[in-house]
């Protein structure tokens, strides 16, 4: 029985309804005889410790709360994970840093109000070569700068921060995908716990009839006591299986919440939403990886980031280029000294700054721009090569998971009719309890094996989408 522990992950509500009914072992007593039968063909243990937390011996309901689908589960989680937000707000902020780098073109508009209480006759005569003399004034005005050009570096600049901007943008794409397979993956997750508690619940409450019926058989001598304790070991196996089952149910739905973006221990009524007869697998491998190579939003990003790692280093080459700027200002000045005779100025000029040595530091930075924008392209080719990869490998996981559905469905049959006839010829005294046990045992495992195909497939079909970028 430890063998159906580890799969309490792993079942779906969809194969209750296929699942056929068991025969109850013939000639039992009414359920309400067989009852107190069991109760007394079954003493307590001696030597039992009395502080021994009761046993559950009913199923406690599956709890039940809205109903959910996997749409809807993920429409909400794009709404609300914060991961998304995230990723919406820092693209909103590489735009803004577009704006910022745009603005360099742009002209510079500066008001300027000044007003100077100097000492007659005074010069400032430290911390410079120049020599000016202060006079008092009080004025205003306007200056204006314009760069007219810097050869292209204020250019690549900005389409640096274009491509970053793009960049950012397929992140925030990517990142929409990254939540939905995980949406994808916790649902079917916490559906099929949801599916093993259902199981687990149904298999408890068919021993518990088994075990009844035996009892009362025991009592009037028509089974041995070993077939009773047996019986008992099978109560005792399904009552943990359905603690299990309510564990993994727990914890599933605390994973879905998380994803969902909610801090609240919300229970859903998750919808399987399964095809009984789920379409084959895709077997074009080789167009499903062309189809990534085009769709995949983090490749697109992480090429836009090489493009504009090109486009950088491509500025900071510029940096040896010259810049041709130009100034204008005008104002009045009011009050002034007898020195100053005009009551306004005006002039206008232009400038070229001619870089001609700075210590190699531009030389040097051209040259780390041009190794960063080639690391960039093979994080490209790197990521290129993992995306063929992973969606040949999703692509074979998901043939096998279909091929499994099948198998795993004829076993689920098989083990229902082994099942039948093992009660049947426990009725009739042609087998013993251990044959009996066995069949359930084996029934239980089929199933649960069935309905892990089931939502297997389904979840290997979610990772060939995300692959792919679909």
């Amino acid at each position: 029985m430890k063998s159906l522990l580890p799969c309490s992950l792993v079942l779906s509500a969809a194969c209750l309804a296929q699942q056929p009914a068991l025969k109850a072992l013939p000639d039992a007593p009414p359920p309400a005889n067989s009852t107190l039968l069991l109760a007394q063909a079954t003493p307590p243990s001696a030597g039992a410790p009395s502080n021994t937390p009761p046993v559950p011996t009913t199923a406690t309901p599956v709890p039940r709360g809205p109903r959910l689908t996997l749409l809807e589960a993920e429409k909400i989680a794009l709404d609300r994970n914060p991961n998304i937000s995230i990723a919406h707000l820092l693209q909103l902020a590489q735009g803004q840093f577009t704006r910022e780098v745009a603005s360099i073109e742009m002209p510079t508009v500066t008001g300027d109000l000044t007003a100077v209480g100097a000492h007659d006759d005074s010069r400032i005569t430290a911390s410079a070569l120049n020599n000016p003399i202060v006079y008092n004034r009080a004025a205003g005005g306007l200056t204006v700068r314009q760069l007219i050009t810097d050869f292209g570096r204020t250019r690549n600049l900005v389409k640096n921060a274009q491509s970053t901007a793009k960049a950012q943008f397929d992140t925030e794409r990517a990142t929409v995908e990254d939540i939905t397979l995980a949406v994808d993956q916790a649902y079917y997750q916490a559906l099929t716990a949801q599916s093993l508690l259902k199981v687990a619940q149904q298999t408890l409450a068919t021993r518990q009839a088994t075990g009844q019926q035996i009892g009362a058989l025991t009592s009037q001598k028509l089974r041995s006591t070993l077939d009773l304790s047996l019986a008992d070991v099978q109560i005792s196996q399904a009552q943990l299986l359905v603690l299990d089952a309510q564990n993994s149910a727990s914890s599933a739905m605390a994973s879905l919440n998380a994803i969902l973006g909610s801090e609240a221990d919300q229970q859903y009524d998750l919808v399987d939403e399964t095809p009984q007869n789920p379409q084959a697998a895709p077997a074009n491998e080789e167009g499903l990886v062309q189809l990534a190579f085009r769709s995949r939003p983090d490749l697109a990003s992480l090429n836009d980031r090489w493009l504009a790692a090109r486009q950088f280093a491509s500025a900071e080459h510029d940096l040896l280029r010259p810049t041709v700027s130009a100034l204008a200002a005008v104002g009045g000045t009011p009050v002034r000294a007898d020195q100053i005779q005009s009551s306004w100025y005006g002039a206008a000029g232009a400038n070229i700054s001619i870089p001609i040595f700075n210590g190699f530091q531009y030389t040097a930075r051209a040259k780390e721009a041009d190794l960063r924008a080639q690391a960039a392209s093979e994080q490209v080719r790197n990521l290129r090569e993992t995306i063929a990869r992973d969606v040949r490998a999703a692509v074979l996981n998901a043939q096998i998971a279909f091929q499994r559905i099948g198998v795993s469905r004829q076993l689920f049959d098989q083990a229902n009719t082994a099942l039948e006839l093992a009660q049947a010829r426990y009725k009739v005294g042609l087998s013993g309890i251990v044959d009996l046990t066995q069949a359930q045992l084996a029934q239980t495992e089929a199933e649960i094996g069935y309905t892990n195909a089931r939502f297997a497939y389904q979840t290997a079909l979610a990772e060939v989408r995300y692959q792919t970028g679909q």
